[in-house]
């Protein structure tokens, strides 16, 4: 386990130390200055020397036997990529979503709608080698996603839960409009769309999120929530 502190202000420092004590497996790598997530995540991804890379955000949680049943899935079908259904939590813990995957996804599909939660997605390095998040505030993860998705088929959904998300009102990712704003720059600079497919795909992201926030009843019928 690799942690990576990104300038933490509170005690985490002082937790993750006492834990290294207990198992030698953990390793610490602090940032000199606060650098945010895809810095930290590749930071993580550069000094991995496992042959698997999960991401895993402090205040989000796996749950147990995670690693072990989403790696029996990937090795018993030989699939390189993989993700997991996770429900969402509040501050409390307590499950108030329930967000399932679909069986596989491809990277025309991914680019209408990001079906991975971060926190539950695995790649093998001996399939991909190492591959990093670019270097963008939001939605570096979805833009990973995107980069392991050209170099494959499909990245494979396990229903199963085996993750929770944690939401909280100051959550980087709860500004859905600063968020779209990352999407937008996804399209046109990390995939390089011209501006009448990115238009094309964004419609899909825009028309979703109006659908699931708005109709739910309707979302649900067109399938677009699980």
């Amino acid at each position: 386990m690799i942690v990576v502190d990104d300038c933490s202000t509170d005690y985490s420092i002082k937790v993750i130390q006492s834990f290294i004590e207990q198992d030698s497996r953990i390793s610490l790598i602090q940032l000199t200055e606060n650098s945010g997530a895809a810095v930290a995540r590749n930071r993580g991804i550069e000094v991995a020397q496992g042959r698997y890379i999960a991401f895993l955000d402090s205040d989000d949680l796996w749950l147990p036997n995670k690693l072990e049943k989403q790696l029996a899935f990937m090795k018993a079908n030989n699939y390189p990529f993989s993700c997991s259904s996770y429900d969402k939590i509040d501050e409390n813990g307590r499950v108030f979503e329930h967000i399932g995957v679909p069986d596989k996804v491809c990277y025309a599909d991914l680019l209408k709608v990001c079906t991975i939660g971060c926190l539950t997605a695995v790649y093998d390095t001996e399939y991909f080698g190492k591959v990093s998040m670019p270097l963008i505030r939001k939605r570096q993860d979805w833009a990973l996603w995107l980069r392991l998705l050209k170099k494959t088929d499909y990245v494979y959904g396990l229903s199963e839960t085996l993750a929770q998300y944690r939401v909280r009102p100051d959550s980087i990712s709860g500004d859905k409009v600063n968020a779209s704003k990352y999407t937008w720059r996804v399209y046109r600079e990390v995939e390089d769309l011209n501006l009448i497919k990115a238009s094309y795909y964004f419609s899909h992201i825009i028309i979703r999120g109006f659908l699931r926030t708005k109709a739910p009843s309707l979302a649900r019928i067109l399938g677009l929530l699980k």
